[in-house]
């Protein structure tokens, strides 16, 4: 007895119902369990057809393997499946489906019809059923492959049902999972009609970039970088958005293992961690992760619904992702397929720095020009400097013939210089459109990369103050210093206790000279304090080295003069990452003439 009510085994009906209720939460997750079969039965070709949302109709059609009369009956079955056979293969599972409920779910709150047939040759097979009970059995033509009519869903579940949404929000759940599997399966083709009208009809043997765009426009793929990585047992292929295309929301994460889409703490932790320091605060990226590993490192039989697992050496994959999404946005990144300003990166200059209004030799493409008139087909090639510094002796060479074409690493053939604006912006052109830089925000980025480089190798360069500076500070700024010290003293500051609250400074970070210590160290021994408790070492570390940078940078309503202005794009164009500063703050804001020539009416 449990209170008042006696124990009873609930019936297979009931059972089935609330079994169905973990597999089937709407249409929508239907769907999915559908298109997952037309995948394992090796279809190249699948078709959708919704009507209402999916609560009259969800049709999914496609050219698999197809099943016999026996094999059609026993799909239907509770746990039948042709996945696994003993408990040993759960652990190495390489199919979409395995466990052999998804059939049988659907069939028990639904109006439900399959009709299969394995072979040309012969005849097909038709199987009716209706909340689960068998309604009939018969031969029936039909091509190669298999074909689900599932209707009226929950119709004998009226408490599920009346928990559905409204149509247009049950065909938009349909077009989320239609969205995410026609990722996963680009060498599939695939189409989607809703009420009536094809939404999506996409080809076949399609490579990844091409399935991405024909799904979110030929043009999507242009703020991207590719992404190739590989570490241990873990493979890594797709796309990282570069960081100045951020989202208010998470539903442009894609993230793929072994084709299957899934999700987990671990991946959402590492993507986050991959962009930190170059998304503000509650904005997302768009990422498009394959993750490729042995079947048998990864536990798929979680949820029934099979949309989470679990890795069984966690560290090694997150590790993977945030090296892959970091290797793809810095500049020795695998190119990515988008042009323009935006990706600035892929212009770092391995081994070489251009030295103001200089001119090099032949085959060099100007990467920034500064000059009073507008360039029309002239173009100067700066000259280019060798390791030690020392610049090359060519003559300046003009050339009148059409500009060189811009290649796959470079972000623009020429950028010229136009001006200051509003006693902060900088202004560039290019030969696609003009560029707003934030002058600031770009110091930012420099200075941190410069000292981030400096103290990661244990390299940093101290520059002795003239005069020792004692910085007084309040006791509990005190006290954060005096328990980080070792680790700033580390980071290049000549630094000493000199009694009470007060500190003696006489060397500061070469990068970081003319800025006030104090203010240096309260910002730092603050930022070592609120991330020590939340992070390790290493973040403590880059927190420390966006806040000192910050305070070293070019301030807001400082005008600064054209060679200033040439260093400092040279200056960014080879860091890392150049998109944002530390704190996440765009750099750079790109606006073509095509967008220009759509304004003012002139397409």
């Amino acid at each position: 007895m449990i209170g008042k009510q006696q124990i009873r085994v609930l019936s297979d009906e009931i059972a089935s119902k609330i079994s169905a209720g973990e597999v089937v939460e709407r249409p929508g997750s239907l769907l999915k369990e559908l298109i997952e079969n037309s995948v394992d039965a090796d279809a190249t070709q699948v078709d959708i057809e919704v009507v209402s949302g999916g609560r009259k109709l969800v049709m999914v059609s496609d050219n698999g393997c197809g099943m016999d009369g026996d094999n059609a009956l026993l799909a239907i079955e509770r746990h039948a499946t042709s996945k696994i056979r003993d408990v040993h293969d759960i652990e190495t599972v390489s199919s979409m489906g395995f466990r052999g409920e998804a059939l049988a779910a659907i069939t028990s709150v639904s109006r439900f019809k399959l009709t299969t047939c394995a072979d040309e040759g012969e005849g097909g097979t038709e199987i009716r059923m209706s909340g689960g009970k068998m309604v009939d059995v018969k031969d029936a033509g039909h091509p190669r492959g298999t074909r689900v009519e599932v209707r009226d869903v929950f119709f004998n579940v009226p408490a599920r049902r009346k928990f559905l949404r409204s149509e247009r929000t049950e065909s938009h759940h349909i077009r989320q999972v239609f969205l995410v599997q026609a990722i996963a399966n680009p060498s599939i083709g695939m189409s989607l009609a809703i009420d009536g009208r094809e939404l999506y009809r996409l080809a076949g043997n399609a490579s990844l970039g091409d399935r991405i765009g024909e799904l979110f426009g030929s043009g999507y793929l242009k703020s991207f970088r590719r992404l190739e990585f590989s570490s241990g047992d873990v493979r890594i292929e797709g796309f990282a958005g570069i960081p100045t295309e951020n989202r208010a929301d998470r539903n442009e994460i894609f993230i793929f293992v072994n084709k299957r889409p899934a999700t987990c703490p671990v991946l959402s932790y590492a993507v986050s961690e991959g962009y930190r320091s170059l998304l503000p605060g509650g904005r997302y990226p768009s990422v498009f992760l394959f993750l490729t590993m042995d079947p048998a490192l990864v536990d798929v039989n979680v949820h029934p619904t099979k949309r989470e697992v679990r890795f069984r050496r966690s560290s090694e994959v997150r590790d993977a992702v945030i090296g892959a999404i970091r290797s793809a946005l810095s500049a020795g990144g695998t190119a990515g397929r988008y042009a323009g300003p935006e990706s600035i990166a892929n212009a770092r200059r391995n081994d070489a720095s251009v030295e103001p209004g200089a001119t090099g030799g032949p085959g060099m493409q100007a990467k920034f020009k500064i000059d009073d008139l507008p360039l029309s087909r002239t173009f100067r090639y700066p000259r280019m400097k060798d390791m030690s510094g020392a610049g090359a002796s060519e003559s300046s060479k003009t050339i009148t013939e059409p500009p060189p074409s811009r290649d796959a690493g470079t972000p623009w053939t020429w950028c010229r210089v136009l001006g200051q604006v509003g006693g902060l912006y900088v202004f560039l052109e290019t030969e696609d459109g003009f560029v707003v830089m934030d002058p600031h925000a770009a110091h930012e980025r420099v200075m941190f990369e410069r000292y981030m480089a400096q103290v990661s190798e244990g390299e940093v360069e101290s520059q002795g103050l003239l005069l020792p500076e004692t910085v007084d500070l309040s006791p509990e700024d005190a006290l954060r210093l005096r328990k980080n010290l070792p680790l700033i003293k580390a980071m290049g500051f000549g630094v000493a206790e000199f009694g009470g609250d007060s500190f003696v400074v006489d060397s500061l970070p070469g990068c970081f000279s003319g800025t006030s210590p104090r203010s240096l160290l309260i910002d730092i021994s603050t930022s070592l304090e609120q991330g020590g408790s939340r992070r390790g070492h290493e973040m403590w570390r880059e927190e420390a080295v966006a806040q000192a940078a910050c305070k070293a940078s070019v301030r807001a309503r400082d005008r600064m003069s054209l060679e200033e202005i040439e260093r400092l794009v040279v200056d960014l164009v080879q860091t890392d990452m150049p998109y944002t500063c530390p704190h996440g703050r765009h750099t750079l804001i790109f606006t073509s003439f095509d967008e220009l020539r759509r304004r003012f009416g002139r397409m």
